[in-house]
C-alpha cells in the first residue's frame, strides 16, 4: 500500500559518506586505533604504549635534520638484475616495483646534512625498498659516504634498517659487508666519529657489517636487532629464547648497544653527542 512507501529519501535512505583510507591506523602492540594525523605529529609514536611505528627515510630526514640542509649524494646509482634472477617472480620486476612505490633507486639514501648547524654525512634506509637489503648500491652509497666524511673530516650517522644482504645479487650483496667494514675501518683509524642508529628491524648482514661498528650506538625502543631472527635460532638450537630476545633492551643490557633513544629525543641526544666530540 502507498500508505507505507516513501516518496522521498530519509534518513536511512541517505547515501552513507565513504571514510578516506589511511586516516586511521592500528597500533601492532596494543591494538589501539589511532588518528595518521595524531601519530604523525607524535613522531609515529603511540600515544597510549609508545610502539614505535616502522617510517620512511624521508620520515627521519625530516626529524632528525636541519630543515633544507640535506643534499643528497650518489643519485646516479641504480641497481641491476645482472643474473637475471628469478624466485617467485622476476628480480627486475621487484626493483621497478620497489622504486615505484618508494620513489627511491635503492634502499638507502646519503647526503650532507647540518644537525643543530653541525656539518655531518649522513644516511638512511628505507625498510620499504624490498625489506631495506643491501645490495650492490647500498654498500657502494655506504661505501662512498664513508670516504666523504672521511674526506672532509666530519661525523658520519647512519640510521639502518635492514633485513640483510639482498641475496638476488647472491655474492656480490656478501661482499658488501666486507667492502663497508674495510671503509669505516680507515675512517676510525683516522679519528672519524661514527653514530650508528639502530632502528626496527635491523638484522643479518647489515648488522655483521657497517651498523655495528660505530663508535657509539643507539637504538630505538622495542627494536628487533641480531644476526639470525629469533624463529631460525630458536630452530637451530630447539631450545626456547628469552623474553625480548634480540630487541633494544636485551641488547643494552648485554653490551651491545650503549643507549636506547626515544625517537622524540633522538635529534637532541644526537645533538648532544656532536657537541661534546666536536665542541
Amino acid at each position: 500500500m502507498a500508505w507505507f512507501k516513501r516518496k522521498k529519501p530519509g534518513l536511512m535512505a541517505q547515501k552513507k559518506k565513504e571514510m578516506p583510507d589511511g586516516l586511521w591506523l592500528k597500533c601492532e602492540r596494543c591494538n589501539e586505533i589511532i588518528y595518521r594525523k595524531q601519530l604523525q605529529e607524535n613522531a609515529y609514536v603511540c600515544n597510549h604504549c609508545d610502539f614505535h611505528f616502522r617510517i620512511t627515510s624521508r620520515d627521519y630526514m625530516d626529524l632528525l635534520l636541519d630543515k633544507g640542509s640535506f643534499r643528497e649524494t650518489e643519485t646516479d646509482l641504480e641497481p641491476e638484475d645482472f643474473l637475471n634472477f628469478k624466485d617467485s617472480k622476476r628480480y627486475e620486476d621487484r626493483l621497478k616495483a620497489a622504486q615505484k612505490k618508494t620513489g627511491l633507486k635503492d634502499a638507502i639514501r646519503t647526503g650532507s646534512a647540518n644537525i643543530k648547524g653541525v656539518p655531518v654525512m649522513f644516511g638512511v634506509m628505507d625498510f620499504r625498498f624490498i625489506g631495506g637489503s643491501m645490495g650492490s648500491v647500498v654498500g657502494e652509497k655506504v661505501a662512498r659516504v664513508v670516504d666523504q666524511a672521511r674526506g672532509r673530516k666530519i661525523p658520519l650517522i647512519l640510521v639502518c634498517a635492514s633485513g640483510g644482504a639482498r641475496m638476488m645479487e647472491s655474492i656480490i650483496s656478501l661482499m658488501q659487508m666486507a667492502k663497508t667494514s674495510a671503509k669505516l675501518s680507515r675512517f676510525s683509524d683516522d679519528g672519524g666519529l661514527y653514530i650508528s642508529i639502530l632502528t626496527n628491524p635491523t638484522t643479518a648482514g647489515v648488522v655483521a657489517s657497517y651498523a655495528m661498528l660505530g663508535d657509539i650506538h643507539l637504538a630505538e625502543p622495542g627494536a628487533l636487532i641480531g644476526f639470525a631472527g629469533p624463529r631460525v635460532i630458536k630452530q637451530t638450537i630447539g631450545q626456547d629464547l628469552p623474553e625480548g630476545f634480540q630487541r633494544s633492551q636485551f641488547q643494552l643490557e648485554h653490551g651491545f648497544v650503549d643507549a636506547i633513544v626515544h625517537r622524540k629525543e633522538m635529534r637532541d641526544t644526537l645533538e648532544k653527542i656532536l657537541t661534546f666530540f666536536i665542541g
